[in-house]
């Protein structure tokens, strides 16, 4: 698939559900791969994932409505508890603390870098999934989780939480974009 029909594709599709159209073996190698392979200034490899599936994805999602102590709508957060997994992003601090610390001149930029990082990661597994016929949308309820998600999966203190990426067979398809005056916002000069 092209680049620019995997953008097209990639949309926030939140009608989801446990039907993956693969196995959940491929959607596993998927992301390791897209992590190996997304650019990382420094080559400082911050990122970190974590994917719940199957009974770990349905806990995540309670865990979190009961963090929010009913003030987000369940049938909100029931919506993403009915996909079949959730990627958890993070990034690690100690790994950018290190390089802070080792090239001090940049040391300022390191945690926008990782970030940047982090939000390429983001989009590339988002479409990288979507090419597999996965729908997903990405939600960020950090840092009300962070001490939750921590505890559940045994998250290393020195990793943030970032996004949370709900992802499942695609119940339906959300409506078609209008195409937007692009000149608004891109100029080009000769």
């Amino acid at each position: 698939m092209s680049m620019i029909n995997a953008l097209k594709l990639r949309r926030s599709i939140y009608s989801l559900n446990k039907n993956l159209p693969v196995s959940e073996a491929e959607v596993k190698k998927l992301i390791e791969q897209v992590t190996e392979l997304v650019p990382d200034a420094f080559n400082m490899k911050s990122a970190r994932v974590i994917a719940a599936f199957g009974e770990q994805q349905n806990k995540l999602w309670d865990e979190i409505y009961n963090v929010f102590s009913g003030k987000v709508a369940r049938e909100k957060i029931d919506s993403f508890k009915a996909a079949a997994g959730t990627v958890l992003y993070f990034i690690d601090n100690e790994v950018v603390k290190g390089l802070q610390e080792k090239f001090a001149a940049y040391a300022a930029n390191f945690p926008i870098w990782a970030n940047q990082a982090n939000g390429m990661l983001q989009f590339s597994v988002w479409s990288a999934l979507r090419e597999l016929n996965i729908g997903a949308n990405i939600q960020h309820y950090n840092p009300v989780i962070d001490n939750k998600v921590k505890e559940l999966f045994d998250v290393p203190e020195s990793w943030s939480l970032t996004a949370q990426m709900p992802f499942g067979g695609i119940v339906k398809e959300p409506e078609a974009k209008e195409p937007e005056d692009i000149s608004k916002r891109v100029k080009f000069f000769d």
